[in-house]
């Protein structure tokens, strides 16, 4: 049972019997309990974490019925047995760096969970992300899995806006240069021809400069904003962000390239893989769907058989969405049921 102690002051002053009484009485005095107006708290929880399990399990099986699983299995039969592992060991490279994007986060923020669990917690939102998109994986997960860690909403924010800041600087970088220096010729259907996209890449290579800029600059300078602490990174993490996230995006290109058995020329694969990859984020399709294999198409069909080309992006998918996705639902789960045990080995610095 929780007791009040007089402050040391009136304790020194407390010289007569009356006093005394006083102290005795005070000390003896229960805490206020508040449990009553908090039972309900608990049953609330619970509920919204089975309503976030259940909505996970819908949108996975939204996903799965827009996938022609046959196409998939054929697809990968079809390829080549060195072709296809060196896929899978591109991919596993890919989905290990993007793993280490939190680490940046837990760096900018301070906290101090282990770096496995970091790792683990980065690796399921992004598999999630890239398949049921990106409110409900990139930043639905993370809140859900970091916050049952023990990390405050503040924290949680700032490791979101950090990984997704890290992702995008090295896409900028890498297409703002592909695009300046490598243009491929779009579609009339597109509005913009290659003097267009040389534009684009010039303005994205010109932010992608000026964050670093800013960053040597200012870095480690705050600002106070609505109450909350904002500030620039150290220019040695801005330099850090782009180059594994230039990496990341480079890896998931090889992957493609390939399964394509290498019949197209890298710098092309990379350059419409990111063109793929924006055009899915701009209409809002979960995993990009049929719009990453239009892109593909669209820009490299007249170079390679279709067919061909559908299979390296069907076996593209099974490598790098569908095998990872199965391994993140497996862990998901694993830490939903280990919660408590796995808050009480996190190792958390007070916050």
């Amino acid at each position: 049972m929780r007791s009040y102690t007089l402050p040391r002051e009136l304790r020194e002053a407390a010289n007569d019997s009356t006093m005394g009484d006083l102290d005795e009485a005070v000390l003896q005095r229960p805490a206020p309990q508040h449990g009553h107006r908090r039972r309900w708290w608990p049953w609330l929880k619970r509920g919204l974490s089975v309503l976030f399990f259940l909505a996970v399990v819908v949108l996975l099986a939204e996903y799965a019925r827009h996938i022609d699983w046959g196409d998939v299995l054929q697809s990968l039969q079809a390829l080549p047995a060195p072709a296809l592992l060196a896929a899978i060991g591109l991919a596993a490279a890919s989905h290990l760096l993007y793993s280490c994007f939190d680490l940046i986060g837990r760096r900018y923020t301070g906290h101090t969970l282990r770096t496995p669990i970091v790792m683990v917690v980065t690796f399921v939102s992004y598999t999630f992300n890239l398949c049921i998109g990106s409110v409900v994986g990139g930043v639905g997960f993370r809140y859900r899995l970091y916050s049952r860690l023990g990390l405050k909403t503040g924290v949680i924010t700032r490791i979101v806006s950090m990984s997704m800041l890290t992702n995008w600087l090295g896409y900028k970088l890498l297409a703002g240069l592909l695009f300046l220096v490598h243009p491929l010729p779009l579609p009339p259907s597109w509005h913009m021809g290659n003097h267009g996209l040389q534009w684009v890449g010039a303005a994205l290579v010109a932010i992608s400069l000026g964050y670093v800029v800013a960053c040597w600059r200012a870095g480690d300078h705050v600002w106070d904003w609505r109450g909350h602490e904002l500030y620039l990174p150290p220019w040695r993490m801005a330099v850090l962000q782009m180059a594994i996230s230039a990496l990341n995006w480079s890896l998931m290109a090889a992957i493609i390239w390939v399964l394509l058995q290498q019949k197209i020329a890298y710098t092309d694969v990379l350059t419409v893989q990111l063109v793929g990859a924006i055009a899915g984020v701009l209409l809002h399709v979960p995993a990009g769907l049929g719009v990453f294999e239009a892109v593909f198409i669209a820009l490299l069909g007249h170079r390679i058989a279709e067919g061909q080309l559908l299979a390296a992006l069907l076996g593209y998918r099974a490598v790098y969405y569908i095998g990872p996705l199965a391994i993140a639902a497996l862990m998901y789960l694993v830490m939903e049921v280990r919660a408590r045990r796995l808050k009480k080995r996190a190792h958390l610095a007070p916050a």
